[in-house]
C-alpha cells in the first residue's frame, strides 16, 4: 500500500478526513462521557458520532475540489 502523491494537501484540505476526525472525537467523548452525565445527555454523542460519520461517507464520494487544488 502507498500513499497518494498529495496526501498532505489531502489531509488538510478534504472533508472526509476533517469529518472522520470529528467521528473520532465524538467517540472518545462518548467513552468519558459517564463521567459527565450531569453536563451532557447520555446518547447525545454517540448520536452526533453516527451523524459525522455518516456526514464522512457521503464527504468520501462526493468531489472535493479544494482537497485536489494544487493537481494539474
Amino acid at each position: 500500500m502507498t500513499l497518494i502523491e498529495d496526501f498532505k494537501l489531502v489531509l488538510l484540505r478534504a472533508w472526509s478526513i476533517r469529518l472522520a476526525a470529528l467521528t473520532a472525537v465524538f467517540a472518545v467523548s462518548e467513552a468519558v462521557l459517564p463521567l459527565f452525565t450531569s453536563v451532557v445527555p447520555p446518547r447525545t454523542m454517540a448520536i452526533l458520532a453516527a451523524i459525522s460519520a455518516c456526514g464522512t461517507i457521503v464527504a468520501r464520494i462526493m468531489n472535493q475540489p479544494a482537497a485536489e487544488a494544487s493537481k494539474p
